[in-house]
């Protein structure tokens, strides 16, 4: 068995000249989340926040913020153009459009190239890599208007790969439940006072979404032994001295390699597992307003087993 675990993710912001997203419905995000070839499983709410929990991935809208994450085959670049097509460019302030090359790339419906090509004809942006051809890498694009980001607009993305140890292997158990998930992961502890809305998959796969307030996480779990894959995104900070989630992430899920991708919030580094920076990098993409990366690997030797085919 094999699934795509890594995601493609949307981020757009309104201008003050539109209304709330939220007011749109939840007919209207049926539709934008159909176009990516997903479903809405269920969702909740606070004053703030709509957390939809997809069939691949996430949905959280606030009155003028969309975060979206779709994986697997999903075709995420429809869901972003029909959205700008719905709101209208001239009431974008801004929009970054993010995707992982894939491990089977020839089974997606199109590259992160054809995808920008048709997003340039609705807005311009500045699109690169990060990362080298020959191994993975990131995608990233995001729109040139000037826009209303600021120093407190912080995002952390967590993408591990090939995790190990006892919560591994419980997560490809034959017998899960939600509670034990919740349980393993410290969920109660790493967001506290949040509210949650969970899904295991069957056979495999776990997906959660937290609200509290403004803020929101979200983690994904594709467990698979081949190409295990967990991404944790929020705007929590994850680096805080009094509850370093990121550090207690690692811990607990012991991935062989992982990346840091940050949002005007530093690469965050971890002393277990032990590990080397193999590469980071940080650039601008508006003043004062960074994106911060960073992949990491255990020191330790990974020992390896043929895959017959």
């Amino acid at each position: 068995m094999f699934f795509e675990g890594s995601e493609k993710k949307i981020e757009l912001i309104t201008a003050p000249t539109h209304g709330s997203l939220r007011a749109l419905g939840s007919d209207f995000w049926t539709q934008i989340v159909s176009l990516a070839k997903a479903d809405i499983i269920s969702v909740i709410h606070n004053q703030y926040c709509d957390a939809y929990l997809l069939s691949e991935s996430s949905l959280f809208v606030w009155d003028n913020r969309i975060v979206m994450l779709t994986c697997g085959l999903s075709t995420l670049i429809d869901s972003l153009l029909a959205m700008l097509e719905h709101i209208g460019v001239d009431h974008v302030a801004f929009v970054s459009y993010q995707r992982k090359n894939e491990y089977l790339a020839h089974l997606q419906v199109s590259t992160f190239a054809d995808d920008i090509a048709r997003l340039r004809q609705y807005i311009p942006g500045t699109a690169c890599r990060i990362g080298h051809l020959d191994s993975h890498h990131h995608f990233i694009f995001t729109s040139d208007k000037p826009c209303l980001l600021t120093v407190q607009d912080n995002t952390s993305e967590l993408l591990m790969y090939h995790i190990s140890g006892p919560v591994a292997q419980y997560l490809i158990s034959e017998k899960q439940s939600e509670k034990t998930i919740f349980q393993l992961l410290q969920l109660d502890t790493l967001f506290v006072d949040f509210d949650y809305d969970s899904h295991l998959f069957s056979p495999l796969g776990f997906s959660v979404n937290g609200i509290k307030d403004e803020q929101y996480f979200t983690i994904h779990i594709t467990p698979q032994e081949q190409s295990s894959y967990v991404s944790v995104e929020t705007n929590v900070d994850i680096n805080s001295p009094d509850n370093p989630i990121a550090a207690q992430l690692l811990a607990l899920l012991q991935p062989i390699s992982w990346d840091t991708i940050g949002f005007n919030t530093p690469v965050i580094a971890s002393s277990k597992p032990k590990n080397l920076c193999l590469a980071h990098c940080s650039y601008p993409i508006k003043p004062d307003y960074h994106v911060h990366f960073g992949h990491f690997q255990q020191l330790d030797s990974e020992v390896l087993s043929p895959d017959f085919m």
